[in-house]
């Protein structure tokens, strides 16, 4: 694909690089589900940059469905899930919410989701509309499903345009940097190069003072099992993978190459051109909005958000390529029935209208995500090129072959994290030393499975 992205028909190329899509599938025109008593069905999701798209889905699907209102509450990331669970557990949940893939099968284990299988059937819900690589994530191995795609992301550098533009570096150099962890390659020479002192010296001077910087040459969030927009994509560049499959739970974070990724972050940021852990409690993107960082990785659901930040304009290129490739995690959400509904048919005709074609176009033409059918992604493309921003870093790392890769989905899902934060904290403080903290809390994860 040109560097220059031909929107037309690039949803098509995204999807049958992934496996393969089908054009065919009925759009939901109205349902029969509970005439007569008008039910409310509540719906959740965490990224408030969708809520605008969401509710335009939920009023189309009102009209089409009187009897049925969706009310829509939104949390941050950490607060949604304790907050769900919580209220799993007190049988106060949402009928509906959005789920994750690295969280279902924790949910599925305790009973607390609606296998939709049965409803699949009875609907004849025509499933190849789907990314088949995303629809069969939410199927497990005794056959039942726990959710329906609603949308694919992938990781890119996010690079203030005006700082690059400063010191006359290129798209096409960000878009083509390399990477690995004995000598950094040209993305750490890019990273120094971005770093300013107090004084107005980069990294790249011998004089660079590490404890007075104004700009970071990259801001990257610390503590994350799965770091999907930290270290994943510099990690898996080596060849490294979490597990050796899938639904594996041989995980290998005591991995050599694994080591060292984390060991050069560790480094960058000890030398004063990653910003230090200290100074990203508010987030990545507050760090880099705030312009104390001149790089930052983070997924295509966040488009909008930099291109409206109002302070400076922002540009998107592709990951740093490593021995093995260029790689980027590919992630998929999914729209869930909690158990303890008391409106489940509702719910399920909430959750198929929003996997139904109809609902993924209104949610694309809003240009936040990118939805897991063909037409959808389309309409999002069409609105990001109706309002100039170049997001072909985004689908050029989806339609590379072997370009993306997907996170294990296991049990213990939530042990594993609160291992790996935990662990992530402790390095990036420096309370612990990477080998050993990395092969300990290895060990930590594995015992979870025996």
């Amino acid at each position: 694909m040109k560097k220059s992205v031909v929107f037309a028909g690039v949803a098509l190329m995204v999807m049958g690089a992934l496996i393969g899509t089908s054009c065919s599938g009925k759009s939901e025109k109205g349902s029969s589900a509970g005439k007569g008593k008008v039910v409310t069905i509540k719906y959740e999701l965490w990224d408030s940059n969708q809520l605008p798209a969401y509710q335009a889905a939920a009023d189309e699907f009102t009209k089409r469905n009187p009897n049925i209102k969706v009310e829509i509450s939104q949390l941050g990331w950490d607060d949604y899930w304790t907050g769900l669970q919580t209220e799993m557990i007190g049988g106060s949940a949402s009928d509906v919410f959005t789920d994750h893939l690295a969280k279902y099968l924790d949910f599925a284990n305790k009973n607390q989701l609606v296998d939709l299988t049965p409803y699949i059937k009875k609907d004849n819900v025509d499933m190849s509309i789907y990314m088949n690589s995303l629809e069969k994530l939410w199927q497990t191995k005794d056959g039942k499903t726990y959710g329906l795609p609603k949308d694919w992301d992938t990781i890119c550098i996010v690079y203030n345009k005006d700082v690059t533009d400063k010191l006359g570096i290129s798209h096409d150099e960000l878009n083509n940097l390399t990477w690995n962890y004995d000598d950094g390659g040209t993305f750490e020479t890019m990273i120094k190069k971005l770093s300013i002192d107090t004084a107005g010296r980069n990294g790249l001077d011998p004089k660079f003072d590490k404890n007075n910087v104004v700009q970071y040459g990259l801001v990257l969030a610390h503590s994350d099992d799965r770091g999907q927009a930290q270290y994943s994509g510099l990690a898996c560049a080596t060849g490294w993978m979490y597990t050796d499959g899938l639904y594996d739970w041989n995980y290998h974070y005591d991995d050599p190459r694994f080591i060292k990724t984390i060991k050069w972050m560790k480094k960058m940021q000890d030398e004063g051109y990653l910003t230090p852990y200290t100074e990203t409690s508010n987030g990545t993107a507050a760090v880099f909005n705030s312009q104390k960082a001149a790089l930052v990785f983070d997924g295509s659901w966040m488009i909008g958000s930099y291109k409206t930040n109002g302070v400076f304009e922002v540009g998107f290129a592709r990951l740093p390529e490593g021995a093995a490739g260029r790689k980027s995690m590919i992630n998929g959400l999914g729209d869930s029935i909690w158990v303890g509904s008391k409106h489940k048919d509702e719910a399920w005709e909430w959750v198929k209208f929003l996997a139904s074609r109809d609902a993924q176009e209104i949610i694309g033409s809003y240009g936040v995500v990118f939805p897991a059918i063909e037409s959808g992604v389309n309409k999002a493309l069409n609105t990001y090129k109706e309002k100039g921003y170049d997001v072909s870093a985004f689908t050029d790392e989806a339609v590379a072959p072997n370009g993306t890769f997907l996170y294990p989905i296991v049990d213990h899902s939530v042990e594993i994290g609160q291992i790996m934060t935990r662990t992530f904290d402790e390095i990036f403080l420096g309370q612990k030393d990477v080998e050993s903290a990395l092969k300990d809390s290895n060990a930590q994860v594995k015992a979870l499975f025996k």
